[in-house]
């Protein structure tokens, strides 16, 4: 089934403008229309193209009226939203995930014309714990469903998802669980993680970390766009990276932390503006997590590249990817320790490696 009519939402950032500009490229879809609450930078409007821009909020039950006014017939809902201070605090960001897409989905229900509904959605909705399979399939339940954040976001995402399966089976749902995004360009928690000067680590462990290159995200959406697959799929490089060999490729240095003090690491950085660490995301540096993905290459015909591959690119994309001196790295590292000691409760001491 061809689309004729694409919105795609959340079309200010990264991902949503890349694709919306891909979809515009295709001179097989007669329109692309891009919402969001505020309207691309310029460097993004290069990149969109032909995409029309609406300035609309997917919260408001109006977006349901630029569904139908413009008779949108496939809808690539990207707009949810990973970390609190790219959506204003959490308050916002759960509002802008879960009645955000309660609006959207309430729309695409009542329209007509809508004939395909595809959602990049995440694999931390498997959350991440040491009992853990060694590989995730999409009919896997996860052994503790996440309490809290963008994981617990994107599970009642899915879920509002599936509801609307069921009243609209006329409609191809494509549910695309991602991993972790890496690349040249994009910036996300993780990439900002690996640009510090040091690397902290959680003493005692060294997760396995699975990797899809930004690229390859495009490229799944838009052939979830272009042709027909429905169903929920993993998507991500195959194998996986330990999380000491990707700081090695890295050329830093690890600053190993003591568990008990990784709350307090966390709240360090993030007061710092350096990193947005959220508590599932400190349990993936500690667990990892990896997906199968032998669904999505079945299905498509093709699949991302691998792990070790899309994280070389982004190594060699990085000035940060180079072997520090031993003086440097023992200067960042203390910069490190001071900042977590300026951030510690009373009488808590700093954490030594």
């Amino acid at each position: 089934m061809s689309s004729r009519v694409v919105l795609v939402t959340g079309v200010s950032r990264y991902l949503g403008g890349r694709l919306a500009g891909a979809l515009a490229a295709d001179p097989s879809i007669e329109r692309v229309i891009g919402v969001d609450t505020v309207p691309p930078r310029p460097e993004q409007k290069r990149l969109l193209g032909r995409t029309e821009f609406v300035r609309a909020d997917i919260r408001n039950p109006l977006i349901a009226k630029v569904v139908a006014q413009a008779e949108v017939d496939t809808v690539v809902h990207m707009n949810v939203i990973a970390t609190p201070l790219g959506a204003g605090g959490r308050t916002a960001m759960k509002e802008i995930n879960v009645i955000g897409t309660m609006q959207l989905l309430a729309a695409c229900q009542k329209a007509p014309s809508m004939r395909k509904l595809v959602v990049k959605s995440t694999t931390a909705v498997y959350g991440s714990s040491p009992r853990d399979p060694a590989l995730f399939t999409e009919s896997v339940e996860p052994r503790a469903l996440p309490k809290s954040g963008y994981a617990k976001d994107a599970v009642e995402v899915e879920g509002y998802v599936r509801g609307f399966g069921r009243r609209r089976p006329d409609v191809t749902l494509s549910l695309l669980r991602f991993t972790n995004f890496i690349g040249p360009s994009i910036e996300t928690p993780l990439t900002r993680y690996f640009s510090l000067p040091v690397v902290p680590t959680v003493l005692g462990f060294d997760p396995r970390i699975q990797l899809c290159h930004e690229d390859d995200g495009i490229e799944v959406l838009s052939r979830a766009v272009q042709e027909d697959h429905p169903g929920i799929f993993n998507v991500g490089g195959s194998g996986v990276l330990l999380l000491s060999q990707a700081i090695r490729r890295l050329g830093k240095p690890a600053l190993p932390v003591p568990s008990p003090a990784v709350s307090l690491v966390a709240r360090a950085f993030r007061s710092a503006g350096l990193v947005d660490f959220s508590p599932e995301q400190m349990r993936y540096l500690e667990h990892g997590r990896v997906a199968d993905v032998s669904r999505l290459q079945a299905e498509f015909g093709w699949g991302p590249r691998p792990t070790a591959q899309a994280f070389d690119d982004f190594v060699s994309a990085t000035s940060s990817g180079r072997v520090l001196s031993h003086e440097v790295a023992e200067a960042a590292e203390q910069k490190v320790l001071d900042l977590v000691a300026r951030h510690r409760p009373a009488g808590q001491g700093v954490p030594v490696a």
